[in-house]
């Protein structure tokens, strides 16, 4: 299984990026998909999960609906839009999936203030 993110990069507060994750190796559209993240000297922690059949999702508390989790099983790839930036949101994003759990190696946010 290989999870690929992409899209992370430098933003000022208040802006936007949107990240991707392509996965191959997987059954795509049998898997949950979620993204985690995890700033220096911090826990990992959930941003967004999204079910098999985009049935439903689930937002870390902190989102507050800022981001956007969607997934494309034809491509088998799945997006996190993300608005309203803050400094607080600085954090290494991973793709998550499962089964059978697999992770991304992770791509850097970075939103300055």
């Amino acid at each position: 299984v290989q999870l690929v993110e992409s899209g992370g990069g430098l933003v000022q507060a208040g802006g936007s990026l949107r990240l991707s994750c392509a996965a191959s190796g997987i059954t795509f559209s049998d898997a949950a998909v979620a993204w985690y993240r995890q700033a220096p000297g911090k826990q990992r922690e959930l941003v967004a999960i999204i079910s098999i059949g985009s049935i439903s999702t689930t937002y870390g508390d902190f989102v507050k609906g800022r981001f956007t989790i969607a997934r494309d099983d034809t491509n088998n790839t799945m997006y996190l839009q993300m608005t309203n930036l803050k400094p607080e949101d600085t954090a290494v994003y991973y793709c998550y999936a499962f089964p059978p759990v697999s992770w991304g190696q992770g791509t850097q946010v970075t939103v300055s203030s």
